[in-house]
This record gives structure tokens, sequence and C-alpha cells, in this order.
């Protein structure tokens, strides 16, 4: 690892705002990152080697960040999400009680024995890729509102359950690690709300934009860096960690300058590298060793569409239960952690991205279709990820 790869992967990186350029194609940025990777690996140039360590620890840096800006985009203190909780949480459980059957037949039909994460991944919907393109559209309307919170349960419920299925003979540990990792997120809540009601974090701001500090930066990277080391230490996946963060920092209120700073240090590059980490970790050569293995990922990405289009039957227009079956942090999280832990069979992590890139390709053209059904209104649906400071 060194400056000369460095510059190549951010090369690389720049292959995923090309491919988003075209605004109708509505194309989620991290496409052409994961598709660098993948070329510059060993399923194309083998210019990148996803095993280095410092490549992998870089990476692990940038997935950390990645959930904690996701955390943070959830629209937790939007007051209009309230009327439309019950919904979104009745539908959310719906699709995670209907992913459980289909994830069964799944398993036994491919032989892999894996029903437990099946299931995390047909029920997750992600928040990350689904609200910027809400928001980019301009989505409106009751049933675009009822979506927020049913994407915000699930994608933090499975993002929960994740550490516990990937590697079920060790479930136990994986619980107890999420649960301290869950704890320490719950204090850090109380203590940001008690320094945001007492004026200190107003104090520091100004202190620190006076003085060109970036305190908010650094104390926040400290923070996200213990909780990963925590995590690391019980053996939960770092992905719980970043996003219970970005979400208690969303109950406070992000500060307008910190979430600039934020998108410039994971978007600019700890992000791009990350994702183009990830590609180059995966070999799809494997998939045309393994045909089934093809068909198990266009399977597992057809059934989380289907599992979130039969919310139709309790009122959700088929192009938003389209758009809420996007995937990417679950099943990206499935593939690093269970290919560190030699936990899944060969060509089953190719797979998993497969079946995301199916549900990605459904929700940009369900998006499309929510537009002409006329699903859009003046202003962006959801709260803004800043509170104006």
């Amino acid at each position: 690892m060194d400056f000369a790869t460095l510059a190549v992967i951010s090369l690389a990186a720049v292959l995923g705002p090309l491919l988003a350029l075209p605004r109708r194609w509505h194309l989620p940025v991290v496409l052409g990152e994961l598709l660098a990777g993948i070329v510059l690996g060993p399923t194309g140039a083998h210019a990148l080697h996803a095993g280095n360590p410092t490549f992998t620890f870089l990476a692990d840096v940038g997935f950390a960040l990645v959930m904690f800006v996701a955390g943070s985009h959830v629209p937790v203190r939007d007051a209009r999400l309230r009327s439309a909780m019950r919904v979104g949480l009745l539908r959310a459980v719906g699709v995670g009680v209907l992913a459980v059957p289909v994830a069964v037949g799944i398993a036994t039909l491919f032989g892999t024995g894996h029903a437990a994460l099946y299931s995390v991944l047909l029920a997750s919907s992600s928040a990350a890729l689904i609200l910027p393109v809400v928001d980019s559209l301009r989505l409106g309307g009751p049933a675009v509102l009822q979506l927020l919170p049913q994407i915000a349960i699930a994608d933090t419920a499975c993002i929960v359950a994740l550490p516990l299925v990937i590697d079920t003979r060790h479930a136990g540990r994986a619980a107890l690690g999420a649960l301290a990792v869950l704890l320490a997120t719950g204090v850090l809540f109380l203590v940001l709300r008690q320094l945001e009601r007492s004026g200190a974090r107003k104090r520091a701001h100004r202190v620190s934009e006076d003085r060109k500090f970036a305190l908010e930066l650094r104390v926040n990277l400290v923070i996200l860096f213990a909780l990963a080391a925590l995590a690391t230490r019980t053996h939960v996946s770092i992905m719980l960690a970043g996003f219970g963060f970005g979400l208690a920092v969303a109950g406070v209120g992000e500060p307008r300058r910190l979430a600039r700073q934020l998108f410039a240090v994971t978007e600019g590059f700890f992000g791009p590298l990350f994702f183009v980490w990830l590609g180059a970790s995966l070999d799809l050569r494997t998939l045309g060793r393994h045909p089934s293995v093809i068909v198990l990922g266009l399977v597992l990405g057809a059934s989380a569409v289907a599992v979130h289009l039969a919310m139709r039957f309790v009122g959700q227009p088929l192009p938003v239960g389209g758009l809420a079956s996007a995937q990417l942090g679950v099943p990206v999280a499935a593939a690093t952690v269970g290919s560190q832990l030699h936990l899944l069979r060969p060509g089953e992590p190719a797979a998993l991205i497969l079946g995301a890139l199916v549900t990605i390709g459904v929700a940009v053209l369900s998006a499309g279709l929510a537009v002409r059904a006329g699903l859009v209104e003046a202003g962006p649906p959801s709260a803004e990820p800043a509170t104006g400071r």
C-alpha cells in the first residue's frame, strides 16, 4: 500500500460520480465505485489487493463513517413522521414476517443453511440509498411519508439483527456485544442532548468556528472510533457502532457545519475507498465456477422485491414498495463480515451483492414510476440532516 495505490483508488472512485451524473438514471454513486473495485480486483486487472492490511483498515474506517452518515440522515426528529409511524412500523413488521418463510425456502433450495441471514437481508431497506432518491426527486404525499419510518425501522432492526444471524454459533456473544454497543450509544445520546440543552455545544461551536479548530468533527471522530473499537472488541460489526452513533446524533440534531465536514471526509475519500475495497474483495469469477450462486443472487434480489411489493395488499402503492426494497448496507456488511470470518460459501458474498444490485435496479425504476404517478410535492419530504447551526 503506497501513494501510487491511493492515487489509483481515488481515480477509480471517480467512476461513481460519472455514472451517477445523468440525473434521469437516478443511479447511486456507490454503484460506480463498486464496479471500479471489481474491475481492478481479482475479477479483472488484479491491480488492487483487498487482503492488504492497510487497505483493509482504511476500508473499515470508511465503513464506520458511511454507516455513521447513513444513521445521521435518518429523519428521526421530523414531527411529520409521528402520524405515519404506526403504519410504517406495521409495514416493516409485515415485510419481516413475510421474509422468514421465503428465506427458509431459499436456504433449503440452495442448501446453504443461512435462512436466518437471508431473512434479515430480505427484510432490510437502505435508508442511505432511499432517502437521497426521495429528496432528489421531491417525492411526497402520505404514501412517501409512511415510507420514511418504515425504512428507518427496517434498517435499524436489520443492522442490529445481522451480527446475531451472520455467525449463529456465537449468537450469544454477538447479542452481548450488540447490547454493549447499543447501551453505549444510548448513554452518548443522553450526554449529547444534555450538552445541547446546556448550551455547552454551542459555546464550543463558536470557539471552534472563530479559531478554526474543527472541534465538532474531532470529537465526533473520537466517539465514532471509540465505539468502533468497542464493537470490534465485543465481536460486533462496526456497522452497528457507526449507524447507532449516527442515530444518536440525528436525535440531538446534527449541526450544518459538522454535516459538511463529515460529507467531505466520508464522500471525498473514506467512503469511496471502502466501496472500491469491497468491489476488489469480490471475485465474481466464482460466479462462473458456481452457476448456482448466480441464481442465488437473482433469487435473493427478486425475493426481497417481492416481499416489499406485497405491502400493496395493505395499501402501499407499488412504486413505493419497489423503492422500499432497495438494499445496500446490510448486504454489504453481510458480505464483508461473512468473508472476513469465512462463514459464507465460495461465491456467496458476490451473490449477496448481486441480490442487492437487483433491488437497486428495481428501486431506480420504481422511483421513476413514483414521479410519473404524481407522488411528488413542492419541497423534499424528509427532514434536513442538519439543523441550521
